[in-house]
């Protein structure tokens, strides 16, 4: 069963831009070694500045799980630290198909 996820991110107003980055580099990795990953998008809120939106899929729970165990998303959970205004607000679904 595919799971979803989405993520939402209050920045730091002065770290927005920092967090892009890191964040589309953490993007490229997970795209490019992770082939149970079905959806990896960011956006940014138009209503509110420095809060950011990440969109997952996974094929199933296992690549889900696995996702939060690679070396490179340890790295940027721990850049992201110190650049949250707060702690991120999470919601898992479970695809209806």
């Amino acid at each position: 069963m595919t799971i979803g996820l989405v993520a939402t991110l209050k920045v730091q107003a002065d770290k927005a831009d920092d967090f892009a980055k890191i964040f589309m580099e953490l993007r490229a990795q997970v795209l490019a070694n992770e082939k149970g990953c079905l959806q990896y998008d960011f956006f940014k809120s138009k209503a509110n500045d420095g809060t950011f939106i990440v969109m997952e899929q996974y094929a199933t729970q296992a690549d889900l799980d696995a996702h939060g165990k690679t070396e490179y998303f340890k790295a940027a959970g721990g850049k992201f630290g110190s650049m949250l205004a707060g702690a991120p607000g999470l919601v898992f679904a479970d695809k209806v198909e």
